[in-house]
């Protein structure tokens, strides 16, 4: 409930921002209805990532599911694959200074032992 309640809130903040910008208004019924399809889509997504690891035999939901998912809307899965590679090459980087970190704090104990 929580969770529906969570989309119809934001449903309702992204009606009112377009009908600022677009000098129309959203009645309480088609915001109503917009947070219901949106939140029945979220569902559909959902149990399709999770149709799409068990496939693939995994039990975790990967990346790749995603663009899966994403591969009908161009623009979607463009702008996934882009954040998708930078989240991987944040994740090498800090991955490389962890091993930097781990091989000084070694070198140091090793010269710290022959003295």
């Amino acid at each position: 409930q929580r969770l529906k309640a969570a989309v119809h809130y934001t449903a309702g903040c992204l009606c009112r921002e377009v009908a600022e910008d677009k000098k129309m208004e959203f009645s309480k019924q088609t915001i109503a209805a917009l947070s219901e399809i949106t939140f029945r889509q979220c569902e559909n997504f959902a149990k399709d990532l999770e149709m799409f690891a068990r496939h693939a035999k995994r039990s975790t939901v990967t990346t790749d599911d995603v663009k899966l998912l994403a591969r009908r809307s161009n623009s979607l899965l463009k702008y996934i694959t882009q954040k998708s590679e930078e989240l991987a090459s944040s994740n090498m980087e800090q991955k490389e200074r962890k091993k930097r970190k781990s091989s000084a704090a070694k070198e140091e104990r090793t010269s710290g032992e022959q003295e």
